[in-house]
């Protein structure tokens, strides 16, 4: 499922009860996803109850060789965003399975 798989079958749901246009459902979208960036990359925590846990791990620097020419290159450090799946969303998914 892609993006606007997601904004598409959210719009679905939605708009039977509230009777929502397609392009508030797209900025909805937009705008969570955005907030989770932003919260990820401030170094926060997420957690939404029984689906998971997103944060940020702190990848140390380190050497790396170029596949091109086999030379060293230093790579510096960065955060990598993680996401640690909630209790109630493993048992759905093995459930599923």
């Amino acid at each position: 499922m892609n993006k606007s798989d997601l904004i598409g079958k959210i719009h679905k749901e939605v708009s039977r009860a509230y009777f929502a246009q397609l392009n508030d459902t797209k900025e909805a979208v937009e705008q969570i996803l955005l907030f989770l960036a932003d919260k990820l990359a401030a170094g926060e925590r997420i957690e939404i109850r029984d689906f998971g846990s997103l944060h940020t791990k702190l990848i140390a620097p380190r050497l790396g060789r170029n596949p091109r020419t086999g030379e060293q290159v230093s790579v510096p450090p960065k955060l990598s965003p993680r996401f640690k799946p909630g209790k109630e969303l493993r048992e759905i998914v093995d459930r599923e399975s």
